[in-house]
């Protein structure tokens, strides 16, 4: 039985007022990404804020219409999971408005405990919420006026590719599936990034089960804390991966969000190190098309996930030439790769 402590009051108080602050702060559109809908106009790509609950918990998402949207007609659509410590309003709105833009309804939501989306505490970051984020976007969306529920494709981004795969294992609702510069949040945790932490895992393990027990007493830990205020050329130039370097820039300089972090609950690892997104891979059956940039130094956890995925013959591995992870997320050359490769794919098979 948890203890109600004075200090786990407090905390609960001070997280309702922050979450309350955040869907003030959603209240416009707080878009960051280049091109982004300034305001709905008639036949053109519309944005929809919307809110469902999910296990409880009060989702926060955007809805894209296509131009000339009309309710009575059937459209098919697309789910968009966003990256570990990314929100809807960055590139996972983006795609969703490029997708939408190509006659897709699309749906980009914050993951449950993240973004403006409710949970206690927050930033919890454990694979089955994650994947259940997904699901319920699912569940939104195919009851969305207009849409047909019969043609539904999934798509994630980085640590939501990852989720995507694992989501997609389980719900035949998705007849097509893909990838961009997928982040296998699991393996990385447990392994560190690009294998680098093996001999720290028992103890990162003893770590997460004593955030854990911190908790149950009212004391919050977090791993991954970022301060983007004290950010520094200098500091951010040191950082060894292209991956975590231009990560620091795009999340903490060019497309910043108030709402996005890169930190997690330090007991989230006790879920996110047993697990990974291509264990039973061979579970989805749907055709797969994933998508990476050429230099990304993430690339092989997307070379590893493809070539594991067996359960299906129609499957895909895309490179962008010339593209890292994150420049995948916003260089206007990639994006428009990226966007004319998903547009044939879903085109083909919704």
């Amino acid at each position: 039985m948890i203890k109600i402590t004075l200090a786990l009051v407090a905390m609960v108080l001070m997280s309702l007022f922050a979450f309350i602050a955040r869907v003030t702060a959603s209240d416009s559109l707080g878009l960051v990404y280049k091109g982004a809908i300034t305001e709905n106009a008639k036949d053109k790509v519309n944005i929809h804020p919307v809110a469902y609950t999910l296990n409880g918990l009060k989702i926060a998402a955007n809805v894209y219409t296509p131009a000339g949207y009309d309710a009575n007609k059937k459209y098919p659509a697309i789910v968009v999971a966003h990256p570990n410590g990314g929100v809807k309003e960055q590139v996972a709105g983006l795609y969703a408005q490029r997708l939408a833009e190509a006659g897709y309804i699309t749906i980009a939501a914050d993951a449950s405990y993240q973004g403006a989306s409710e949970g206690i505490p927050r930033n919890v970051d454990k694979p089955y919420f994650r994947t259940q984020d997904i699901h319920g976007m699912v569940d939104f969306i195919g009851s969305y006026p207009g849409v047909a529920s019969d043609r539904i494709g999934a798509f994630g981004v980085c640590g939501g590719g990852g989720y995507t795969l694992n989501a997609a294992k389980s719900d035949k609702r998705f007849k097509a599936v893909a990838t961009l510069s997928m982040f296998n949040t699991g393996q990385v945790r447990r392994n560190g990034y690009m294998n680098t932490l093996m001999d720290t895992i028992q103890v990162r393990l003893k770590e997460a089960a004593e955030a854990r027990l911190k908790e149950l007493a009212g004391e919050i830990v977090y791993s991954g804390e970022v301060d983007f205020d004290a950010l520094t050329d200098e500091s951010v130039s040191k950082i060894p991966t292209d991956l975590y370097r231009e990560g620091m820039i795009y999340y903490g300089k060019t497309h910043r969000s108030p709402n996005s972090t890169f930190r997690y609950t330090t007991s989230s690892l006790m879920e996110l190190m047993t697990w990974d997104a291509t264990d039973n891979i061979e579970l989805i059956n749907a055709p797969l098309l994933m998508i990476a940039g050429e230099k990304a130094d993430s690339l092989y956890m997307t070379e590893e996930a493809f070539q594991k995925a067996l359960g299906t013959k129609d499957k895909e591995l895309f490179k962008i030439p010339g593209a890292t992870h994150i420049q995948t997320y916003y260089v206007p050359e990639y994006v428009d790769q990226a966007v004319s490769k998903l547009k044939v794919f879903f085109d083909r098979l919704l």
